[in-house]
């Protein structure tokens, strides 16, 4: 069978290469091998740690190498070289077989038997095309033909893929375009795009710098199409951009808003669905795919998630962390004032200042996580004053014993390319804000539908964007610090712990961990 084939190559690379940091090499490998061979789909859920490191891929790489057919493997740009440069022509010294490699966003001939390695981009893009955006010719030959087995690793940003993918845009060259569309209707165009634009920027300025369009907003929108209707030309001159932007507007399940920039003043309107399901799964049932993540569900069958992306039953499998290599020691101090108190700034900067003097902050990086944009921008600024240069405010640059303030999505760019901290201080859980508008619209999604919005939205996000935070701490068994009471006082705490396990937890600094005071610097 082709699974014992792999499974005796596999241990015998692994062997002879010394391998040993991840012990589900083989499992793994045998199930990615099961689902070639029988073209069943499979979800897999490597964890974290074994994300954030990257061994696993030895255990979809050796039977997509073997396997006599094509294959198409999607994995983010940033992972193309380390494929190509480091694990495949390792790989391939050892089989028996030589398998073509090519790297590209279209399929390169029916012949073709090999392995393509394209982007989530790429891949989703060609998947989402509609006969009408596309020539005729790209039509007949899609980018990426049905029926090949497709593999995708790193799904965890899988919805925001798609759902960018499926966000309409108009900004100012759309406008431009919509009057040489209709040439005799400029001045109208023009007026109604002034009064949107006024409108827009009449909003109060958020950390965000987008608002949900409310009923006027719409109104206006809905009113440059009904004009354009009246007019000899019809909606048949429309541009293709402001076509897409009309159908995706019409739809129940979908959220509009205004993207502005003050200092230019410039306005980009955006529309995206909100629900995926149903336009997503016609694209899993056009080939067998595998799809491989690092902690997108906390059930082992992934059940919110599939249903999330229009994923039928297909083998779903959820590997336990390694609790020899992996797993934090995790302060939770439980006397904290909540995130909401005004006292909490006051509170959690002491905190952060005595867990600096922890002895890891003085070889390693310090990275303090903090959600809100102001509060963020005060504890870098204290600490600055008191700590000098060793404190950036998101900056790519980082000392030996630098201590690097930032948000969630500046350290989950970062976090790859950053030396791995010593210490993590988390200040609040990185629950979405309804602050935000975009996640304050899915919300209402949610709730229109009477589905319980935080247990399937707000929490699943929190847990990914947490996990995969701490990756690069669990990695080497340091030290995180969470600094949300709400961890220990609310219902869902505990399936954070949860989530967070291996872990070693304490409510209270141990005196080990601090630097004695003639060895601080």
């Amino acid at each position: 069978m082709f699974e014992a084939e792999v499974h005796q190559l596999l241990r015998e690379f692994l062997r002879q290469q010394g391998h040993n940091q991840w012990p589900h090499h083989l499992t793994m490998a045998r199930l990615v091998a099961r689902a070639l061979r029988l073209g069943r789909s499979a979800l897999l859920q490597t964890g974290s740690t074994a994300a954030y490191r990257g061994h696993y891929r030895l255990s979809y790489l050796m039977p997509a190498l073997i396997w006599p057919g094509p294959i198409v493997l999607v994995v983010p740009h940033a992972i193309h070289q380390q494929l190509v440069q480091d694990q495949i022509p390792t790989l391939l010294q050892t089989l028996p077989t030589v398998k073509s490699i090519q790297i590209g966003h279209r399929w390169p001939g029916e012949s073709f038997q090999g392995i393509l390695i394209t982007t989530p981009s790429a891949w989703l893009s060609a998947q989402l095309s509609s006969a009408s955006t596309v020539s005729s010719h790209e039509v007949q030959t899609p980018a990426f033909p049905p029926n090949i087995v497709t593999l995708i690793d790193g799904i965890d940003p899988l919805v925001d893929w798609a759902r960018k993918e499926l966000t309409c845009s108009i900004d100012d060259t759309d406008w431009h375009q919509l009057g040489l569309a209709y040439p005799s209707e400029q001045r109208i165009i023009r007026d109604l795009r002034v009064k949107l634009t006024h409108l827009a920027f009449q909003h109060p300025d958020n950390p965000y710098s987008c608002y949900l369009a409310d009923a006027e907003e719409y109104a206006l929108l809905i009113e440059v199409y009904e004009h354009l209707e009246q007019t000899p030309l019809g909606l048949e001159a429309l541009p293709i951009t402001w076509q897409r932007f009309r159908h995706q507007i019409k739809q129940d399940d979908g959220m509009t808003w205004l993207q502005i920039n003050r200092q230019s003043g410039q306005l980009t309107l955006q529309c995206a669905p909100i629900s995926l399901a149903e336009i997503l799964q016609p694209i899993w049932e056009r080939q067998p795919i595998i799809l491989i993540g690092a902690a997108i569900d906390e059930a082992r069958r992934a059940e919110s998630y599939r249903q999330r992306l229009g994923l039928n039953d297909l083998t779903c499998l959820k590997f336990t962390p390694d609790r020899h290599q992996d797993g934090i020691q995790l302060y939770a101090p439980d006397q904290l004032p909540m995130p909401n108190s005004n006292q909490f700034p006051n509170a959690i900067l002491q905190e952060i200042r005595n867990l600096l003097q922890l002895s890891e902050t003085r070889t390693q990086p310090t990275v303090i996580m903090v959600g809100d944009n102001p509060l963020k921008a005060q504890i870098g600024s204290i600490l600055a004053a008191e700590y000098g240069s060793r404190v950036q405010v998101e900056r790519p640059e980082i000392s030996e014993n630098g201590i690097l303030v930032t948000g969630w999505e500046f350290w989950q760019d970062y976090r790859l390319h950053c030396p791995a901290p010593g210490l993590l201080i988390i200040t609040t859980l990185p629950i979405p804000s309804l602050e935000n508008p975009l996640v304050a619209g899915q919300v209402a999604y949610f709730k229109r539908r009477r589905q319980d919005w935080f247990r399937l939205f707000l929490l699943p996000t929190a847990l990914q964007t947490l996990q995969l935070a701490i990756a690069p701490i669990s990695a080497q068994q340091g030290k995180v610090a969470l600094l949300d009471n709400r961890v220990n006082h609310r219902s869902y705490g505990r399936v954070i712990l949860k989530a967070l396990n291996p872990i070693a937890q304490s409510n209270y600094i141990d005196p080990s961990w601090l630097t004695p005071v003639n060895q601080t610097l």
